[in-house]
């Protein structure tokens, strides 16, 4: 098909974003849908009117059907002005681990069975959905007095959002509900089953299991001893609630449907990738298809991912999943999870209201802020300590310093976490040889990127994407259609060299600084060593 394009779906917390490109990146289409319900936490009016008097703290949830009505009103309005007989290819990218229980249909047990739309439990959790900690550290404490060995692949620890502590949440809090659950499954997931019209049993996503579902190609789920000791209902899960093949991002896992195509103006059999969680569809939306390139999302916190040939069992990696990312790579990912909302925390601290204002004042002070050193913890560490418990701390203040110098610590201090993340990596044997930016930061706080480049001492090239991980969607949805020979193929042409994309823009470091972050890289290190 001479004029075929793709489309890109692009799940996030608050909306679904529909993005129509052409074989070389160019949008020719795209639109954007809130969800009716939005999140649906304690306080909301949701909330309130679907839980009466409210949700138990620390709950977050979300509707399913917001996604379906979402997707299908972004899809009608970004195919609009083309021809929506083009569209050759769909991928899909969710939040995760966002999850549900079902029937064995697929249908939501909130809409399978009324009799239970009351409860909580039986709707989707959110990523942030935070109820699950005592289960999180029952399944942490028997992993680590059992030895298990596949924790290695998640830096010692399973997070609190991931699929295995929401799910026993579940079977101890509300075991009416567990039971009536004939069906787990991943949202992204979920959402290419409900485009394929539900037919036979769902795809799976080797992203979001591999990273939030402890499976691995290789082992598939833990052993059944261990989900025993934690709970015979979560045995009980793995062997009958969590039916499907899992299968790599990029690779068919459905067609549109008759009732789909319907619904949306698409045709009837246009192929349909595997999920992927939506910061990993970063990486072939920045134009990455190859080992040893680190993509950085730079948001309000920080994703830093990257692919290699060789799988490296690293302390204080979260993520190491083989075709995690792409097919035929081993994906590392590490994070830290405090990054624009700490720049937003010490704007405010300091009174000032223009990032623009501040920025200025911040160019003018010398690399290691005068004396200032901060750590990056405001939210907890991620990598490399897997420490949600611990705070931010800011050394060195003296009436001297102003407003501009915390701002600058702060700047400073999230860009020595990601050389901290970097060193290991290398450390551990993973090749990491250049850096890719992406993200609403590198956009909006140039300055910043220039601190990072001159603390890593490399190149930064911030890429031209405006929609990355909608990109990286459609770029999977070109695979899953074979519109190209490989995915490298792919990406290249649709978000790489080959691309009709705005060329990368390439910061690179200030040689004078080097000595000064270099001092300052081994004090934030000391000060950490120290505070934990």
């Amino acid at each position: 098909m001479a004029s075929e394009c793709f489309l890109g779906l692009d799940f996030g917390t608050e909306s679904v974003r529909a993005l129509i490109v052409d074989r070389q990146g160019r949008e020719l289409g795209s639109a954007v849908e809130s969800y009716a319900h939005g999140q649906i936490v304690p306080g909301s009016a949701p909330a309130r009117r679907m839980f009466p008097p409210d949700l138990p703290p620390h709950f977050a949830l979300q509707h399913p059907q917001d996604w379906l009505d979402g997707a299908i009103k972004a899809i009608r309005e970004a195919i609009s002005s083309i021809d929506p007989a083009t569209v050759a290819g769909i991928g899909v990218d969710f939040t995760s681990c966002t999850m549900l229980p079902c029937d064995r249909a697929g249908m939501p047990l909130a809409a399978a069975r009324p009799d239970l739309a009351s409860r909580p439990h039986a709707w989707p959790k959110l990523w942030k959905h935070h109820g699950a900690l005592h289960a999180c550290d029952t399944i942490n404490r028997i992993a680590r007095d059992m030895n298990e060995p596949w924790l290695a692949r998640y830096g010692g620890i399973v997070g609190l959002e991931w699929l295995f502590p929401k799910m026993l949440e579940v079977i101890e809090s509300d075991p009416e509900v567990a039971d009536a659950a004939e069906l787990w499954i991943e949202a992204g997931d979920w959402l290419v089953w409900q485009i394929a019209g539900g037919r036979g049993e769902p795809a799976r996503s080797t992203c979001q299991a591999g990273y939030k579902g402890c499976w691995s190609p290789l082992d598939g789920y833990p052993g059944r001893a261990f989900l025993a000791a934690c709970h015979q209902g979560l045995l009980e899960v793995v062997d009958h609630k969590l039916p499907g093949r899992h299968l790599a991002p990029g690779t068919p896992a459905g067609e549109v449907s008759e009732s789909f195509a319907a619904r949306t103006g698409l045709r009837v059999g246009v192929p349909v990738s595997a999920a992927i969680i939506d910061a990993h569809a970063g990486v072939p939306g920045a134009g990455v298809a190859e080992e040893g390139v680190l993509v950085t999302v730079l948001g309000t916190s920080g994703c830093h991912m990257l692919m290699a040939k060789e799988e490296r069992l690293i302390p204080g990696v979260a993520g190491i999943v083989r075709d995690g990312i792409l097919p035929g790579f081993v994906g590392y990912e590490t994070g830290q999870a405090a990054m624009g909302d700490a720049f937003d925390w010490a704007r405010r601290l300091v009174g000032a209201g223009d990032f623009a204002l501040l920025d200025h004042a911040a160019r003018a002070i010398a690399p290691g802020s005068d004396g200032l050193v901060m750590l990056d913890w405001l939210n907890g560490c991620r990598t490399p300590l897997m420490d949600g418990s611990l705070t931010g701390v800011i050394t060195g203040l003296t009436l001297h310093h102003t407003s501009a110098h915390v701002y600058r610590a702060a700047l400073e201090s999230s860009a020595m976490g990601l050389r901290w993340i970097v060193t290991i990596l290398r450390e551990g044997r993973v090749p990491v040889t250049r850096f890719v930016a992406t993200g609403g930061l590198p956009r909006h706080n140039p300055l910043f990127v220039e601190i990072i480049a001159s603390v890593l001492g490399a190149p930064v090239e911030v890429h031209g994407a405006r929609h990355g991980p909608a990109l990286g969607a459609a770029i999977l949805g070109a695979c899953a259609a074979g519109a190209f020979y490989s995915v490298r193929e792919a990406v290249h042409s649709m978000a790489g060299a080959g691309s009709a994309l705005p060329p990368s823009r390439v910061i690179f470091p200030a040689p004078t600084h080097r000595d000064a972050y270099d001092q300052l890289f081994q004090r934030y290190l000391h000060l950490a060593d120290t505070i934990r």
